[in-house]
């Protein structure tokens, strides 16, 4: 086995904080959809979609590295939100979770002398933060942009433009 035991549990348990992020994204489109905010829905889709990818790449990394992925048990995720902007509060909320969940990570591959697994998650490191910048710059948007009805026209607006654009190229 090239993976530590107690890496291998630990990504394990990460597991289940993206499988919930996938969820949660999924039931945010939902509620999106079913209140007429289709550019939203679509953002949330998309990020949806790239915590697929990030699921993935830890399953697979646990197994490439001799351990055993397991798929995690998970609550249902909040249906139903008061605003986008709470959406966008609840959605900061989780992607921190996954970035002190990954920085904890780190810790253990390092006292655990387990290189590859500290590399493998240098990108999460990046990605993280890039996810938490985009949240608290949609959050600060929203409410200089307001909550009445063409304010929130606006902000649909604005995240379907980032369901269509990479983050870079949208300055979020």
């Amino acid at each position: 086995m090239l993976i530590p035991k107690k890496v291998e549990t630990a990504l394990n348990n990460h597991l289940t904080l993206e499988m919930a992020a996938i969820y949660h994204y999924l039931s945010v489109a939902s509620w999106c959809d079913a209140n007429g905010f289709e550019g939203s829905s679509a953002f949330y889709h998309k990020q949806s979609s790239e915590e697929q990818t990030h699921f993935m790449k830890f399953f697979n990394y646990i197994n490439q590295v001799g351990g055993h992925a397991l798929v995690p048990e998970l609550k249902k995720p909040q249906t139903t939100f008061k605003s986008i902007l709470e959406t966008c509060q609840k959605s900061l909320e989780s992607e921190h979770k996954v970035t002190q969940s990954i920085y904890k990570l780190i810790e253990t591959a390092r006292k655990e002398n387990d290189h590859a697994t500290e590399a493998f998650l240098k990108f999460f490191v990046d990605e993280q933060l890039e996810e938490e910048m985009q949240f608290n710059r949609l959050i600060d948007r929203i409410k200089l942009i307001g909550g009445g009805p063409q304010s929130m026209y606006y902000v649909d607006k604005e995240l379907e433009k980032l369901a269509t654009t990479n983050n870079a190229e949208a300055g979020v």
